[in-house]
């Protein structure tokens, strides 16, 4: 009898919780303000969060230093100004000419790669695999063909693109200075809006949640910097055209995990074709000798256990975050589940533990 009662219990708090859904999808125009507001902020107060973590060790290191934080704050920004300078005095130049050269090239390469398939179905080896009269050749370049225009596109309207969010990202810095200013009062600030009973539990989920975002956040970074640097030395090496641009490519794309390394290898292995199929050979040897190093070697020793998710979880936050949300949510895929996790097992242990033990018994 208590056993039906609690079903019936559960059966009705289920009912109202779709009750509660249906009536809040009709009243959805109520809600359109804070959407707007939602997008127009998530974007500053994203990447704030991001350099927040970055830069709250430094400020730290300072403080114990016995620097006034403000002041380090300002030490942070000045040396992070004379930074972006020395990235537009020596890094830029060289890359605008690569982007400029791919641009203004495209055709060229687009020429060369169908002149390298052309060659490729004339191996007797290949053609042993290709049937007769076979348009591989048309096919493939008419491929290419579309994504190099969109690549070319979306890197001439880039410029464009950070003019119009120029406005919501200059409050970057202003957000950023506060959060690092107040990094002590965030963690009670959110815990006067807890319970008291359950202010200790509060505590502790934020603490946990900060350390995972701390090393997920500087852990990838370094991650994708080490990355990068070897991939550029690399390209170097075997003397693949546009090495810089490509490395940076890589470097932006290696934000997202696993998938990131694969789409920062495919425009990498379309110009060394183009080239060469040696070396687009050499170039693949590259890659996966980068990516082993830092599989094996790199990632192990930087993020440990704090990144314990299973690689198909992994993807699955991926592709269902990119589904809803674009590249954003893709971004946000990871951070979201492991704070999400955090709270879930949390309040799984404040809640429901004893409840489902004794149902089980």
């Amino acid at each position: 009898m208590l056993q039906q009662s609690r079903f019936f219990r559960i059966c009705l708090g289920i009912i109202a919780l779709l009750l509660i859904v249906f009536l809040t999808s009709k009243v959805s125009f109520l809600f359109n303000p804070l959407v707007t507001m939602f997008n127009i902020l998530i974007v500053p107060f994203m990447l704030a969060g991001f350099f927040y973590y970055l830069l709250r060790p430094i400020v730290s290191f300072l403080s114990r230093k016995k620097i006034n934080k403000i002041l380090a704050i300002l030490l942070i920004y000045f040396l992070l100004a004379a930074v972006v300078v020395g990235f537009l005095i020596i890094v830029w130049p060289p890359l605008q000419k690569q982007i400029e050269n791919f641009v203004d090239g495209a055709p060229q390469l687009i020429a060369g790669f169908q002149e390298q398939i052309n060659k490729l179905q004339e191996n007797r080896i290949v053609s042993m695999f290709t049937k007769e009269n076979s348009d591989i050749s048309s096919k493939l370049s008419e491929y290419l063909n579309k994504g190099i225009t969109v690549a070319s596109n979306y890197i001439v309207n880039l410029v464009s693109v950070f003019t119009n969010f120029f406005i919501i990202v200059a409050s970057v810095p202003i957000i950023l200075y506060y959060m690092l200013k107040e990094s002590d009062r965030i963690p009670t600030l959110m815990l006067n809006v807890t319970p008291k009973r359950y202010r200790h539990d509060g505590k502790e989920v934020i603490k946990e949640i900060d350390s995972a975002l701390s090393k997920f956040i500087v852990g990838r970074v370094v991650i994708m910097s080490i990355l990068s640097v070897m991939m550029y030395i690399g390209y170097l090496i075997i003397g693949l055209p546009y090495a810089l641009l490509l490395s940076v490519i890589g470097f932006v794309l290696n934000i997202i995990p696993y998938f990131g390394a694969l789409l920062g290898a495919i425009p990498v292995l379309i110009v060394a074709f183009i080239h060469s199929p040696t070396m687009a050979l050499w170039a693949l040897i590259v890659i996966t000798i980068t990516q082993q190093i830092e599989g094996n070697l790199i990632s192990p020793n930087i993020y440990g256990k704090s990144l314990d998710i299973h690689p198909l979880t992994t993807i699955v936050l991926l592709l269902i975050a990119g589904e809803i949300a674009g590249f954003l949510g893709i971004i946000l895929a990871i951070p979201a589940y492991m704070i999400a996790k955090i709270i879930i097992v949390r309040v799984y242990h404040l809640f429901l533990e004893e409840k489902v033990e004794e149902l089980i018994e």
